[in-house]
Order: structure tokens, then sequence, then C-alpha cells
């Protein structure tokens, strides 16, 4: 594979490697992802596309069999640095799961809670000027705006993806990190997460893991194909898509592989 150094990198990674136990989930996989750009990451089931996606905010520093070595950096800044709290990495790194799973809690509190855990606001008007700036962003303020105190819980699949969008940009991250978020959506709600991508990507850097290969070519302007833990192939999701170096993404985009 081609090195693919970039000089405005967001994120850079040399030589990571994965092992759950015995596994070895991620092999030597080094890359770089610019800001304000949609990477998608795309490959077959098991192939380390989410395992890598969680070491960039140390999600899998919950799991105690998980072993991460290598050199992961924000910005220049070495995360898996003693001195880096994950939590305060987590208010940078924002993270959307794969199933909605808003808080049982009130919309305007699923919003709120980051900022106020971080200390984000001096008061209830800051507050309130997060809560709807949030919203806004995930295109969900004017269906939230008249019932901000019912549970996020009674809103629909898509609008409960949507609020968790919301809450994960409230603490004002510099990264968004998508780990398949319309799989669990219908097509209506996965076209307005996608539209809604498209828009987020002015302010961040997204990356998204997506098993949906058309959606990778909608949504992305870069694309990785990772296969039984290797990174294969990094660069422009045209390209990628179109006309690929490596015969295994060849493979896998023509539906031989997956």
């Amino acid at each position: 594979m081609k090195d693919t150094q970039m000089t405005n990198a967001k994120i850079s990674t040399k030589g990571v490697q994965v092992h759950y136990a015995d596994t070895h989930a991620i092999k030597d996989v080094s890359v770089e992802i610019a800001d304000k750009t949609v990477t998608a990451f795309i490959g077959p089931s098991g192939c380390g596309k989410s395992t890598f996606l969680r070491c960039i905010n140390r999600m899998n520093d919950t799991i105690d069999s998980c072993r991460v070595t290598g050199d992961i950096r924000i910005e220049g800044e070495d995360i898996y640095d003693v001195k880096v709290d994950p939590v305060q990495l987590r208010a940078k790194v924002g993270m959307v799961f794969q199933k909605p799973n808003p808080f049982p809690k009130s919309i305007y509190d699923n919003v709120a809670y980051g900022p106020k855990i971080h200390g984000l606001a001096r008061n209830k008007a800051e507050l309130d000027e997060i809560v709807e700036k949030s919203l806004r962003k995930a295109a969900l303020w004017n269906e939230a705006k008249d019932r901000l105190l019912s549970p996020g819980t009674g809103l629909s699949g898509g609008q409960q993806q949507r609020l968790c969008i919301a809450r994960a940009i409230a603490t004002a991250p510099e990264i968004l990190l998508m780990d398949e978020p319309c799989s669990a959506l219908d097509p209506i709600a996965t076209a307005q997460v996608e539209e809604l991508i498209d828009e987020l990507q002015k302010s961040f850097s997204v990356v998204i893991v997506t098993h949906s290969m058309q959606q990778a070519a909608r949504v992305s302007q870069k694309t990785a194909f990772f296969h039984l833990g290797n990174l294969v192939e990094y660069g422009d999701t045209d390209k990628i898509f179109t006309n690929p170096e490596d015969p295994r993404t060849e493979s896998y985009i023509s539906g031989r592989i997956g």
C-alpha cells in the first residue's frame, strides 16, 4: 500500500495493532485522516473496521482483553499518552453507535448531559443555547422544540439517531465517529442521516463505518477498505470504487468477497 502521508491530517496512525486476548484483530494499520472530510471504513463483517474506529476515542479501553499498540495522534497529540484523560478525549471525539441509544431522560437532558459534565455552560441560558444549536445542527430542532421535556425514547428510530448525533456534537467535538449509524433505520430515516452527515462535515472530521458500499459512495470523500484486519487500500472514494489498485478491493466492490 502506498504511503498516505498528508500535511493537514486531523488523525494520524502508525503501525496500529489490536489484540483481543489471542485474536489479532488489527494488523499494522497506518492512515492519515483529513479534517472536515467524511472518511468511510468499508469491508466485510469482522474485518476490523469498527475495532479500528474505536481506537480513535479509546473505546477499546473498556474491554479488559483488548490491547492496542502503535501510534495514534490527533493533531499531533498522542491520545494513548498517560497524561490524556479518556473522558476529555471522548468529549473531543464524539461517537454515534449502530443502534440509537438515547438516555432514559428528556430530549433536553440527553443533549445537555455532556455540556453539563464538562462544564461547558455557565448558566441555564448558555445550556439552552447549546441544546438548541446542537438540535438544529442535527436537523431535529423543528420536530423536537415543542417536546424538549418529553423522553428521548419516545421519538421514532430516525429521530432517536439524530438525537444521539445532537448529543455527540453538544460537547463541541472536533471529530465525529459513526459506527454503522443507519443500519437500524428505514430508508427515509437513512436518507435524512446521510443528508445530515453531508452538513456535519463542514464543522467536523467525520469517520463512518458502513456495511453499505452505496452509502460510502454517497457520503464520503475518502474510503478505507479493510480485510481480515489489514488496511488494504485507502484513497479518494471515487477512485476506490471505480479504479481500485488492489485486487482484493476490486473483488469486494464487485461482490465476489464479503
